[in-house]
């Protein structure tokens, strides 16, 4: 077994880091980190490798052999980034969305945005097939955009019934995992778990988080080998269809501020000249644009080194 030491590990568990960063925010997707970081399809594929077959392997064949075959160092190294960014990032993240709202969500919204170029650039071909599945993904993140808070009771079934179906959201670049959980009105107390290490309530959540994600990745794997061209173009609709939910100028809405209005996005949008007269507060549009184009060009520059590194490799 190769040590996970090594420097191609360090690399995934940084990746893992900034996917748990962004999963930590309502809006952002931590599929959309993997996806331009280059390492989407290689998690698709350790995760629905993992089922009865690698059981099997497992007491036929012994640990190591099981290992290599879910691509063992590699989920260890990213879901150990994606934990230690969640565990030390979640208090940071949410204190600077309450501290600065508006230049957040801009830098957000610029990562979202030119993160839908690498996933375009990788359409094989476009058919009208593809190009309807295309605004299909934009409809349905537009959709999912439009829809209001409820509000469950924190139980275990419901915390793992949520974590299911976040996950499932977070792997999907575009649709964020912790929106998903803003929608049901159960984001807060996952995210006051976390902060108070509520193991019971955790335990819950991931058993849920861990099943979806074994059914869900199996799913998306299969269609990416098999439909690639009309899957990328879903997956960059939804991506795009989401800058809906992250623009940074937003009035509050009814039936939101109990979650707290700078958290969430579920507000209606807004110019920030009308930001501007509606609040009275500044609408920081200089430094919103200097956040959203470092974001674009973060982006682009992992593409390209991604790309780089691997055309060296060939």
């Amino acid at each position: 077994m190769k040590s996970i030491l090594q420097s191609r590990y360090w690399g995934v568990m940084a990746r893992g880091m900034a996917m748990g960063a962004a999963d930590v925010v309502p809006g952002v997707s931590g599929g959309t980190i993997a996806f331009i970081t280059g390492i989407y399809q290689e998690l698709l594929d350790s995760l629905s490798s993992i089922g009865p077959h690698s059981l099997k392997l497992l007491a036929r064949r012994g640990p190591l052999v099981a290992w290599r075959v879910i691509n063992g160092n590699f989920l260890l190294a990213l879901f150990g980034g994606i934990l230690i960014s969640i565990f030390s990032l979640a208090r940071l993240i949410s204190s600077l969305l309450q501290s600065y709202p508006i230049v957040v969500w801009a830098f957000f919204f610029g990562l979202v945005l030119a993160s839908a170029v690498p996933i375009l650039r990788r359409v094989p071909r476009w058919s009208p097939l593809v190009f309807a599945c295309f605004v299909g993904g934009a409809l349905v993140a537009v959709a999912v955009s439009e829809l209001r808070p409820a509000q469950i009771e924190a139980t275990p079934i419901t915390l793992f019934l949520s974590g299911a179906l976040a996950i499932c959201a977070m792997i999907l670049p575009g649709i964020s995992g912790a929106f998903i959980l803003l929608l049901i009105g159960i984001y807060p107390r996952v995210l006051a778990s976390v902060h108070e290490l509520q193991l019971l309530n955790l335990t819950c959540f991931a058993a849920g988080a861990a099943t979806g994600l074994m059914l869900f990745s199996r799913l998306l794997s299969w269609l990416m080998h098999r439909y690639l061209a009309s899957t990328l173009a879903f997956l960059a609709g939804i991506l795009l269809g989401s800058l809906k939910i992250i623009w940074p100028w937003k009035l509050s809405a009814h039936g939101v501020e109990s979650v707290g209005d700078k958290l969430v996005p579920l507000m209606s949008n807004t110019s920030p000249t009308t930001f501007v007269a509606r609040t009275g507060e500044g609408a920081h549009l200089g430094a919103a644009l200097i956040a959203a184009f470092a974001a674009m060009a973060l982006v682009l520059l992992v593409e390209y080194l991604g790309n780089r590194h691997g055309m060296e490799k060939q």
